[in-house]
This record gives C-alpha cells, structure tokens and sequence, in this order.
C-alpha cells in the first residue's frame, strides 16, 4: 500500500440518535480505513493457492483481517447500550444491518417518514413575524431529512419554493 498524507480522524460516535446522519458519517470512515467493502459484500477472501508466495501470504492475511477490523471499528463508535444489541453479532455486516434495521426501520417506516417529510415540505408556510433567514432554515431543515432519507431533492424545487414563499412576503 502507497503511504500518503492522508489522515482518518477519530470516527463517528453512535449514542442511538441521529442514526442517518452517523450511518453517513461511519460509512465515509470505512470507506477511508478500506473496509466498507466487507459490510456492503460479507464476503471471506478466497483461499491461498498452493506454495503461495509471501506476497500472496501477505495479501491473505490482510484480506483475512478486515472483517475482525471492521467489526472493531462499529463497535467502537457505538455507546455502550448500543453495544450490547450487536454484541452477539459475528460479522461487521451483521451488526451493520441490525443497527440499520433497529434505527432506520423497515421500509414502510421509511415510506411513511418520507411521505410525511414530503408533505410538511409541500405545506410549510412564512409564518408572521418570521424572518426569511428562519423560513429558509426551516425549508432547508426539511430538505435534509428527505435527503437523509435516500430521496432525491432537486435544489431547483426548494429554490422555487423558497422564492414563490418569500414573493408572497412581499
């Protein structure tokens, strides 16, 4: 492996809130320390051929880490309560897919939770008073969490919607 002067800085801290936002965070970091394929695949590396060569060895043994390595990386940015409901977990897929399953919900929570979020998009009014730098964050607020939610939010949309708001206003 090439040495560079890249840093990974400490990982993302999961105390079971916000879990979008540290699952977006944690896979960046996995990705970075080169273990993100392992949780996506859960696959071991094949088998050393016959007198192998040491480089070959090497590269077995590298392969055959990352599993143990990532699964240590997901249980060190867990809290301990977290801990304990992926502790029994034997692959860094599976406590990955536990916590996913466990914070995110199943698909219709997530159907329902984007519904929802679309729908307090599409209702959001300026309230009196309300300045435009307090509406935008709010519309914005919005944005995010639909985006968090894996849905695909043109900026065009909250753009016009920002715009067509804040003409009202006027």
């Amino acid at each position: 492996m090439a040495s560079s002067n890249f840093t990974v800085h400490s990982p993302p801290l999961f105390t079971g809130e916000n879990y979008q936002l540290w699952a977006i965070k944690m896979k960046t970091y996995l990705k970075a320390m080169n273990l993100w394929e392992v949780i996506e695949n859960d696959v071991d590396p094949a088998s050393l051929p016959q007198n192998p060569t040491l480089a070959q060895i090497r590269r077995y043994e590298e392969d055959l880490s990352r599993k143990p390595r990532a699964l240590t990386c997901i249980h060190s940015t867990v809290s301990v309560v977290i801990f304990t409901r992926i502790m029994t977990c034997d692959s860094p897929k599976q406590a990955w897919d536990k916590l996913k399953e466990e914070f995110e919900g199943s698909d219709m929570v997530k159907s329902v939770k984007m519904l929802t979020l679309k729908r307090e998009f599409e209702t959001l009014r300026m309230k009196n008073g309300e300045t435009a730098k307090e509406y935008s964050s709010k519309l914005m607020q919005l944005v995010n969490q639909i985006r968090l939610y894996g849905e695909t939010f043109e900026d065009s949309k909250v753009v016009k919607k920002n715009v067509d708001k804040l003409a009202r206003q006027i």
